[in-house]
């Protein structure tokens, strides 16, 4: 019975039927499109070891289309950063901010770098990183909102600034988006291929969650400065100037005009308006106090100061901008606030270059010139010198984490004064950038427009000239310097060297004397 069943069924699979019933069978085994590459863990218990490469969050599209999306923030990131970085040194149209615009790049370099860690780390989720990712959000949310509300920073941030920190706000919520979905699917993936979520990491995970702590760390610090320094900011907003701010170059930045005293003296006879003109620093850092004593002592009647962009509280102005471009500007408030002269010009250091110019286009209206310490075309070049200029941005970048104005505030007492105009004013980003400014064209443009300046200079506006006698025995080329500037005009009428002055002559009682006995003789022989 057994030989005829077996008989019969090797029959059967020898006849055509049975071999299509076969071929069929081998056809469906055969892997095709439709045939799964990895095993299901539902259906089959031959899990695949935690350490295989198959083991991957990427095997889920949602994954990777996150990092898809990620690289493309990426690139968008790269290319905002680039135009601000840009706008440093060429202001394209339409990006001028009337602050420093290094808080808008300090933003854009946060969310960039932000980026190419997320991307860097991607594969490896840390609870870490989503927690100071948290924080950061929050940091920012409060620097955007801190930003936006105050007047006075939003108007210098513009929409630049406002974009800057939104985009760095976005991105930092981004980050914690996509490290809580890797860290998902990094768990569903190991539950699928080998049976459950794995807990233990290798040497190169540890250290590439540590890395990546460590690097958030450092981001969520400089978005915490960032705010303290914005809070700095908005406290310094409410100090208002003594002044006027007037809109110069078609609208686009304002300058401080300030102007205190009568046109005549006490007898009645119109006298010149004195106009300062500061040095490496603003005028109300040294020279607006020894004004107001000049107009108690009766040595003049009446003067005027405006801060030149980036100064106090005067905005800063697009890029480049050249020592004429800014006495255009100067000249444009001064005639916005009805001051017309006559003028005599009383300017210090670096001040004097701007003064010059300004003497050129004034021509006749002007009737003195007092120099105070006075700085030589020759100098230029050290203004305008490469590795000050390097120094002069990386200050400018770094300044946004108020690295030296939290510890001032802080711990040595510096007010609002101090901050806006006076001996810790350097440290603001519109200062720094205002110093950078004059250094890209120093040596060029700024160059340029003094030289035509002293073609054109009238030869018989009187001169006086105030030298510092320690920076001529520290400098034994700055004694020749001075002599040549006082054939700047054929009227010297004095030229005095103050032995114990430093560079800022009115530091010391005799330099105040000495110039204001100057500055009385040239208001009054006008």
């Amino acid at each position: 019975m057994n030989k005829l069943w077996k008989s019969g069924s090797e029959t059967r699979e020898d006849s055509p039927r049975g071999s299509l019933d076969r071929e069929g069978r081998e056809r469906e085994e055969m892997p095709n499109e439709h045939t799964r590459l990895l095993p299901n863990r539902v259906e089959s218990t031959n899990y695949l070891s935690p350490d295989d490469p198959a083991v991957s969050p990427y095997n889920l599209w949602s994954v990777r289309i996150v990092r898809y999306l990620t690289i493309l923030f990426t690139i968008l990131a790269f290319v905002w950063w680039t135009i601000l970085l840009v706008s440093t040194f060429v202001t394209p149209p339409g990006f001028h901010t009337r602050g420093s615009g290094f808080f808008a790049f300090s933003y854009a370099s946060l969310a960039l770098a932000n980026l190419l860690f997320t991307l860097i780390f991607f594969a490896i989720p840390s609870k870490a990183v989503r927690i100071l990712s948290i924080i950061m959000a929050g940091l920012l949310l409060v620097d955007a909102v801190l930003l936006i509300s105050v007047e006075k920073t939003r108007q210098e941030e513009g929409w630049v600034g406002m974009v800057s920190v939104l985009w760095a706000l976005l991105i930092a919520i981004w980050t914690l988006l996509t490290d809580r979905l890797v860290a998902w699917g990094k768990s569903e993936e190991e539950q699928r291929l080998t049976g459950r979520a794995e807990t233990r990491r290798t040497l190169g995970e540890w250290t590439a969650v540590l890395l990546s702590t460590i690097s958030m760390v450092i981001l969520a610090l400089a978005v915490l400065l960032t705010l303290c320094t914005l809070v700095l900011r908005a406290l310094d907003a409410g100090l208002a100037p003594p002044g006027n701010l007037y809109w110069v170059d078609g609208g686009k930045y304002t300058l401080h005009v300030y102007c205190h005293g009568n046109q005549s003296d006490s007898k009645g006879t119109k006298l010149p308006t004195v106009l300062f003109e500061g040095g490496e620093g603003t005028v109300e850092d040294g020279l607006w106090q020894f004004a107001n004593d000049a107009i108690k002592n009766g040595s003049i009647s009446r003067y005027c100061f405006v801060d030149r962009p980036g100064l106090a509280w005067s905005d800063t102005a697009p890029s480049p901008l050249s020592a004429g471009m800014a006495v255009e500007a100067v000249s444009e408030a001064l005639a916005r606030a009805g001051e017309v002269g006559p003028w005599v010009l009383a300017s210090a250091g670096l001040g004097s270059i701007y003064s010059r110019i300004l003497s050129a286009r004034y021509g006749t209206d002007v009737k003195g010139l007092l120099f105070i310490d006075p700085l030589h075309g020759d100098d230029l070049d050290d203004v305008g010198s490469p590795g000050r200029g390097f120094l002069l941005w990386v200050r400018g970048i770094l300044s946004p984490l108020g690295l030296d104005r939290i510890p001032g505030s802080l711990f040595r007492g510096r007010t609002k004064e101090d901050r806006v105009w006076g001996q810790s004013a350097y440290q603001t980003g519109k200062f720094i950038f205002a110093k950078l400014q004059e250094n890209l064209v120093a040596d060029t443009l700024s160059k340029r427009d003094l030289a035509s300046s002293t073609a054109i200079q009238s030869p018989d506006v009187p001169l006086s000239l105030v030298s510092s006698g320690k920076k001529i025995r520290e400098d034994s080329g700055w004694e020749e310097k001075q002599r040549d500037l006082s054939h700047l005009t054929h009227k010297l009428q004095h030229w005095d060297i103050v032995n114990d002055a430093p560079h800022q002559v009115w530091d010391t009682r005799e330099g105040r004397d000495v110039i204001e006995k100057r500055l009385r003789e040239l208001v009054y022989a006008a």
